[in-house]
């Protein structure tokens, strides 16, 4: 192991510096690997040598070579992937990469990965680990077809592709079959879940693809997962990544700004009536089956389910979310949530009984036992004293059929520092936006990396140039009845010079629709012949295909089309964003860590909000350049980016765009391309 300086520009709050590094071990290795005559260029027909890209992965080595922590920010265009899969794939021993998407996931390990594989001559084994819901599993699939509890006509039809599929298929993962839709409903009933799977023993453990793909990723030198898997996985040691850390020597998180939330996610808990629902459809099932002699199965998951469904309708209507403080005392909230636990606790004592009869019986009773466990821990003690990492929120979501019961910790760093400790090794976390403004402090602080080596390599991309960010003038405040109609007014002249290709992005899914209801009118009306896609009318890939391919249509998509989306060339050229993204006030987690923050001096919009608005934008501009030769507007409508003291600190965070209120000078901009 060899001993290297610190990096410079540490996640203190201090800007990353740009100071020249001690030479590493490895830096003329990968000089001549990224350079002119090395073997990534003739690999990768569009391959050119970038600054940017040869420092991150000389960094991103040195990590690797000294066993350390680094947060890698780099501009959109460096070239990020290969930055750190060329130095994983050579020298980062075991190596879990861990990705935003699986649609990433899927592109790293065919694409990526064996591009560089094959262009270094590395060789390295690779596996694909994905979670359970993603592998058909036979023991379910059988039961489907004996039970024939199909209700559509499709799903008779995907489920004998299904069953053609697994006989082919070496992995049993459900992206290789497309013929049937990943949203089909059938799917949930011919894949397992950590409830519904027998373990070793199923008849068919032998094949089962869970794990063979669990066995493949032991072997692996590079194993690709996504952050949800991962987490998932800490917290409930069920995915298979558990047995991996262990001997993992390099963990890369590409997109690592999701990270905060996806752990967050993972480190709570979550109980669910839709869970009670299906525990008593499948006590049902199997009662019957094994133990009709016994007690009358209806009636004992009746009241079960009943008591459920009183719980879902204590509040109003879907869509609601609410901390428990915010429960009032009087609400019949708390006496249908203990009806609940009684009717489980009747329900456990029924298959306690009947459970010899069958494993699937008693796979029942596992199940009982641990969703009233979930019911019991969703309680809060106000007198006792919990130590920082299990210090957690509790709030209720409802849903239009379900009540999910969250806790939620205040905060994930000391869950995850925890995590980090034990057998040394690197940890990588990279992505086009950890920072805001060079200062990495809002990350750090979330995930416990407070102090740690942070760096940032800008975008090869003229912005200037290539680009104009547009604040139009005369919009009304945000708030204001009536200001996504005039959003649309503002934005039709632009659109129409853009000749469509446009991305508009809006903060809410009911502005979504009102944004597409305004233009599928106007375009009729002024003859405009540009495609519209709305998100939620088809799948996110299906929506994406149609828009590159149209060539100048415009879609209009709420947050997840913020990210991970990459349109190059002609067919996007503007994006419009309809206000700065500030989380829902409504969210209880977020009104729980500010009011953490304000008891310590600080200020939770300063500090979090704010912070956390300016990545999402970051990513939201991101989509608008994404190679040397493209040119585009951004138009962020909010006028608070100039009426507000803050919008100052957002715009100096995007790219450096030409910045313009004129929007005769942003027709202008379109003009020569329309020519």
């Amino acid at each position: 192991m060899t001993d290297h300086l610190p990096v410079p520009g540490a996640a203190d709050g201090a800007p990353a510096d740009y100071s020249p590094e001690p030479a590493g071990k490895y830096d003329a290795e990968l000089d001549r690997l990224f350079g002119i005559g090395g073997p990534l260029a003739p690999a990768v027909g569009t391959f050119k040598p970038r600054t940017s890209q040869t420092e991150m992965a000389k960094a991103i080595a040195s990590a690797i070579d000294g066993q350390q922590v680094l947060m890698a920010e780099a501009g959109t265009g460096t070239g990020k992937t290969f930055a750190y899969l060329v130095p994983a794939l050579l020298w980062g021993g075991k190596t879990i990469v861990s990705t935003g998407t699986k649609n990433l996931q899927d592109q790293l390990f065919l694409r990526d990965i064996p591009t560089i594989r094959q262009a270094l001559k590395a060789p390295v084994s690779v596996a694909l680990l994905k979670g359970r819901s993603n592998y058909v599993c036979h023991f379910h699939l059988e039961r489907t077809l004996q039970n024939g509890r199909l209700t559509s006509r499709d799903d008779v039809g995907h489920l004998r592709e299904i069953s053609r599929f697994i006989k082919m298929s070496n992995s049993g993962d459900k992206a290789e079959l497309a013929k049937v839709p990943e949203n089909a409903s059938v799917w949930n009933l011919v894949t397992s879940t950590r409830d519904t799977c027998m373990g070793a023993e199923c008849q068919y453990y032998q094949d089962c693809f869970v794990m063979k793909a669990r066995r493949e990723a032991q072997q692996a030198d590079v194993v690709v997962v996504n952050h949800h898997l991962f987490f998932a996985d800490v917290a409930l040691k069920d995915t298979g990544v558990a047995e991996l850390l262990p001997s993992a020597n390099t963990v890369i998180f590409d997109e690592a700004h999701q990270l905060p939330d996806t752990a967050t996610l993972f480190f709570g808990q979550s109980v669910s009536t839709s869970q009670v629902l299906e525990l008593c459809r499948d006590v049902l099932a199997e009662g019957l089956a094994h133990a009709r002699g016994g007690p009358d199965w209806a009636k004992v998951v009746t009241v079960v389910e009943k008591a459920a469904r009183d719980l879902r309708l204590t509040f109003p209507e879907g869509g609601t979310r609410m901390s428990l403080p915010q429960v009032p005392p009087t609400s019949s909230f708390f006496p249908a949530l203990d009806k609940l636990k009684e009717e489980l606790d009747g329900l456990i004592d029924v298959l306690e009984e009947q459970a010899e009869r069958a494993e699937t019986l008693e796979a029942c009773r596992v199940r009982a036992v641990e969703l009233k466990a979930a019911y019991d821990a969703w309680k809060s003690d106000p007198k006792a004293k919990v130590p920082e990492s299990e210090q957690a929120v509790l709030w209720v979501e409802a849903f239009n059929s379900s009540l999910q019961l969250h806790k939620t910790p205040l905060s994930i760093a000391p869950i995850f520092q925890n995590q980090r400790e034990g057998t040394p090794r690197s940890w990588i976390f990279t992505s086009a936006t950890l920072a805001v403004k060079n200062d990495f402090k809002h990350f750090s602080d979330q995930m416990g990396l407070t102090g740690e080596p942070a760096r940032t390599w800008p975008s090869p991309f003229n912005y200037g140039e290539q680009g104009v960010l547009y604040v139009p003038t005369g919009l009304p405040e945000p708030n204001s009845m009536g200001y996504t109609d005039a959003v649309v007014d503002c934005a039709l002249p632009v659109i129409e010079a853009a000749g469509g290709r446009t991305f508009f992005l809006c903060t809410t899914i009911r502005a979504v629709n009102r944004v597409a209801e305004r233009l599928r009118t106007e375009f009729a009306e002024r003859g405009l012949d540009f495609p519209l896609f709305v998100q939620g009318e088809r799948g996110r890939t299906e929506l994406l295909d149609s828009f590159r391919n149209a060539g100048n249509a415009v879609l209009v998509g709420s947050q997840s089309f913020w990210e991970g989306v990459d349109v190059r060339g002609d067919a996007l050229s503007l994006v419009i964003i309809d206000k700065l993204p500030f989380a829902p006030p409504d969210d209880p987690v977020l009104a729980a860590r500010i009011e953490v923050m304000e008891k310590q001096g600080m200020n939770g919009f300063m500090h979090h909000q704010l912070p956390e608005a300016i990545i999402t934008l970051k990513q939201g501009a991101g989509r608008l350049i994404r190679d040397v030769d493209d040119r585009g507007v951004l138009m962020i409508c909010d006028p608070r980016l100039i009426s507000k003291p803050y919008g100052r600190r957002i715009w100096q965070s995007l790219p450096p765009f030409k910045r313009t209120r004129v929007q005769e000078e942003v027709l202008a901009f379109f003009k020569p391309a329309a020519e």
